[in-house]
């Protein structure tokens, strides 16, 4: 019996009615460079993408198109394995992973980008072994966000002459009934496409997913910053041809508030002033509002947990409100989906967005908690606890650091309850050094790769521009791979 087989297996028998020798799924940055990659190797690659031009590159699309910078293999080895807390990668792949993230910018300037550093980017968790690795961001023209490197991927997927098939999601893999290898893949129209040397899975997260979210991450309706097309369509096509998962539960959300209604939200940065708190259900702080963050995790407790990993409401004042915009326009930070795609400019005070309702305002901290939801005496107990706490310079219940502290005394008083807002997921198809996708004994599934955050290499913590940089990495590794496969 063969070890790897569809629910149909009998498929594999049948007629495609197109073929090529890499079918790569997706067109973010892993899936142009696995395209780019097994083209230049010698494949005829066809590039299927879910959605239509639009709207296509998923969370690429609307990033900071910024990767990483190092020089030195060997400690940002170390400084991978220092991230990984107590989820240890296999080596291989750290090692893979070391070497050719030093090699991004070489290939963004072979395909024709100007490649230079953007701002003064350190290392997020400069207490690791490793972290003096981290040589900040480097992006097209030097300019983070833009669409300048997804623009960028495309001309050159454009340039080769790879077909593109918009609006044409995947639906189930296709496999050989006698080997088990994946041979193929069914479109959401019916459509059966042959892949003669491997399939790509560059399919995005699964943070577009209410019930994946709901089964592996614990979180319920929350905002999303990127492409609502990422919703696991790779992982379950992976998982009915035997996949095994990893990094299932690790994520990376920021604080953010939603329009009512709407499917995205914006980044809360609170750039201008520092008067604000966040609560709980209860109506008290629950941590350290500004303790410093990673990509997705913090240093709380004496451990590196999720962070914000739950829904609360963030409070403030009317001199926070007036001090300037809590969500950066595409001027200062020009990435997210409601900043790039729908065009939405924050006000520069903050006004329209609690005149439209998406702030809720009150003249006491009582009445913003009915607003809210929480216990009211609760609440103002917690505001005056805070400002007294920033009389005296010294946060006695979590440890806030002086220079953040701001009282909240000037009403009318603000709020919003922030989900959090969702970047993006990292877990998906378990995969080796090669890219190629793992059943749960290790054995590789013939034929089935993956990059991308479907499946990103990072088991817990990662740093600014780590994301790009292991799309590239990996997409290259996996279109090359396949390109040579027999």
């Amino acid at each position: 019996m063969p070890r790897h087989t569809s629910a149909t297996p009998d498929r594999a028998t049948q007629r495609f009615g197109e073929s090529a020798d890499v079918l790569v799924l997706g067109m973010g940055a892993a899936g142009c460079a696995a395209a780019i990659a097994a083209h230049d190797a010698g494949a005829r690659v066809l590039l299927l993408e879910k959605t239509d031009p639009a709207h296509a590159g998923g969370n690429t699309r609307v990033s900071g198109g910024a990767w990483f910078h190092h020089e030195n293999p060997m400690r940002a080895a170390a400084y991978l394995r220092a991230l990984c807390c107590d989820r240890p990668l296999p080596e291989p792949i750290v090692q893979v992973w070391a070497e050719h993230t030093q090699m991004v910018s070489a290939w963004i300037e072979s395909l024709g980008g100007r490649v230079a550093p953007n701002g003064d980017y350190r290392a997020e968790y400069p207490e690791l072994d490793g972290s003096d690795c981290y040589g900040g961001y480097r992006c097209v023209d030097g300019v983070l966000g833009d669409r300048r490197l997804f623009e960028l991927l495309l001309a050159a997927v454009s340039d080769r002459g790879i077909e593109v098939v918009y609006s044409s999601p995947g639906r189930e893999l296709i496999t050989d009934p006698s080997s088990g290898a994946v041979v193929g893949v069914v479109t959401d129209s019916g459509e059966r496409i042959g892949a003669r040397r491997g399939v790509v899975l560059a399919t995005g997260g699964f943070e577009g997913d209410p019930e994946m979210l709901s089964h592996y991450l614990g979180l319920t309706d929350v905002p999303l910053w990127g492409s609502a097309a990422a919703t696991g369509d790779g992982h379950r096509m992976a998982q009915r041809v035997g996949a095994d998962f990893w990094h299932m539960d690790n994520m990376m959300a920021v604080n953010g508030i939603r329009p009512p209604g709407d499917r995205h939200g914006f980044f809360a940065m609170f750039l201008h002033a520092k008067g604000f708190l966040w609560v709980d259900e209860s109506g008290h702080r629950f941590v350290d509002e500004c303790v410093p963050t990673g990509h997705g995790q913090a240093r709380i407790n004496g451990r590196y947990e999720l962070h914000p990993h739950r829904p609360m409401h963030v409070i403030f004042d009317e001199r926070t409100r007036r001090a300037g915009p809590i969500s950066p326009s595409a001027a200062i930070m020009p990435v997210g989906w409601k900043v790039l795609m729908d065009g939405y400019q924050w006000s520069g005070n903050n006004q329209a967005e609690v005149d439209n309702g998406w702030i809720h305002r009150a003249d006491t901290p009582a009445e913003l908690a009915t607003l809210l939801g929480v216990p009211p005496a609760a609440l103002e107990a917690t505001v005056e606890r805070y400002n007294s706490a920033c009389a005296a310079g010294f946060d006695d219940a979590w440890g806030r650091a002086p220079g953040t502290m701001v009282a909240l005394h000037e009403p009318p008083f603000y709020a919003y309850t922030a989900g959090p807002l969702l970047a993006w997921t990292n877990g998906g198809p378990r995969r080796d050094e090669h890219a190629r996708v793992l059943d749960p004994s290790g054995s590789v599934i013939p034929g089935l790769y993956a990059a991308g955050t479907v499946s990103s290499t990072y088991s817990w913590a990662k740093d600014g521009g780590f994301h790009i940089a292991d799309a590239i990495v990996f997409g290259r590794i996996a279109g090359r791979h396949a390109a040579h496969r027999r």
